[in-house]
């Protein structure tokens, strides 16, 4: 095995110049196979994955850890800081056996069935928000009119957080999660998320509800193994992924399929192909690339090189997703493709918990904004448009649309 391939050239995070493609560079990784990189912001260097293979043999591989508190686990911020606060490190932060037992204590509310159940409730959420996009001005944001308040909206009825407080937790969830950052901006808003989301359970915990958080808080009980930093850990990776995620797949995929009238054309008429589109979608752009990042806890050979214990490692999945060996013709949008075997959800013991409900809203939000607005065009260029290229999820800050 190669036990060093050095790619001072290559510096990551790299900015996508084209939304609808890899940022540039990748191709020149993907043909190594294997690279030790610069970061940008830190000047930490770490092996990069590229491969849609090598990234998956990663992902499942117990040598590779998640521990977001190693000091070798690859920082993309500008500030550098680890995460912040009190609290227990959440599930996206666990190793075996820890991650495994601590996943199945939640599993249940992110089941197919219990999906299906939450369905009418976000059909009428969605119907809501395109009533008022119709009844409103033109243009609309569809940002903040649609793709931002749905997933905010279902989130918050699931874990019992007042959406209310949106505005809140919304604005400190995006800072969170801004690479570029600096004077503690970051973990400020961690810990005044994590601060507030430790008073709800508090307040739970005297007086529960129908929701995911005094459900988790009884049942522990019964057990006999209920922790309050646990509980508020794993609600703030929740409560961000639950709507982050899925609100810039709602901006993105409709984007896309606004600028790809033919393939749109084919789910307008054959809503049965919404799904795989989704897939598509969801594969194309792969706006959670930073998942996919872990530390070698273990000496390991895997993509032609030895990767040493402590050395940090970057599966890019967004590469993986463009990997021409899997997918024909990445770049090309296409929503009969049926690529289940992507990773924009991650892969392995940590691929994503919430994936059912994202694909579900998705689902619900494409084909019900395209049947109810079927004249729906973009209002400004695309390369006017203000895309997330400082976030660690990638996205757009606002979607100008008329019909």
């Amino acid at each position: 095995m190669t036990d060093f391939a050095h790619a001072e050239q290559v510096r990551l995070p790299a900015k996508r110049t084209c939304p609808f493609s890899p940022p540039p560079g990748y191709e020149q990784l993907q043909a190594a196979r294997a690279q030790y990189v610069e970061l940008e912001h830190t000047g930490q260097h770490v092996w990069v994955l590229s491969r849609h293979e090598d990234v998956r043999a990663m992902l499942n591989d117990p040598r590779f850890s998640s521990d977001r508190l190693n000091p070798a686990f690859p920082n993309l911020f500008r500030d550098g800081n680890r995460p912040a606060g009190r609290f227990r490190p959440s599930l996206i932060s666990m190793d075996a056996p820890e991650h495994g037992e601590a996943r199945r204590e939640v599993l249940g509310e992110f089941t197919v069935k219990r999906m299906k159940a939450l369905q009418p409730r976000i059909q009428e959420i969605v119907d809501e928000h395109l009533d008022a996009i119709l009844d409103g001005p033109k243009p609309a944001d569809l940002v903040s009119a649609l793709s931002l308040p749905v997933p905010s909206l279902v989130i918050c009825e699931q874990l019992g957080v007042p959406y209310a407080d949106h505005e809140f937790f919304q604005e400190h969830s995006s800072r969170a999660l801004n690479r570029e950052g600096r004077d503690g901006e970051r973990n400020a808003s961690a810990i005044a998320l994590q601060d507030y989301l430790s008073d709800l359970v508090t307040a739970k915990e005297t007086a529960p509800a129908d929701d995911l958080l005094s459900r988790q808080i009884a049942k522990k009980r019964a057990e006999g193994t209920y922790e309050h930093d646990e509980l508020v850990s794993l609600a703030a990776l929740l409560l961000i992924a639950g709507h982050e995620t899925t609100a810039n797949m709602i901006s993105l995929g409709t984007l896309a399929l606004l600028e790809n009238p033919s393939q749109l054309e084919k789910i307008k008429t054959d809503p049965g192909r919404t799904a795989d589109a989704i897939e598509e979608l969801l594969r194309y752009f792969t706006v959670a690339e930073g998942a996919t990042s872990r530390v070698a806890v273990e000496d390991a050979d895997i993509a032609g090189v030895t990767i040493r214990a402590g050395q940090g490692v970057m599966g890019l999945s967004h590469a993986a997703n463009f990997d021409t060996s899997v997918f024909p013709e990445p770049g090309q949008l296409d929503v009969e493709r049926g690529g289940r075997h992507h990773i924009a959800f991650g892969f392995g013991p940590h691929q994503c918990l919430g994936q059912n409900l994202a694909r579900m809203e998705l689902q619900i939000v494409f084909d019900t904004m395209f049947c109810r607005i079927p004249t729906l065009r973009l209002a400004a260029p695309v390369d006017e448009l203000p895309f997330k290229h400082d976030s660690g999820v990638f996205g757009l800050y606002c979607l100008p649309v008329t019909w």
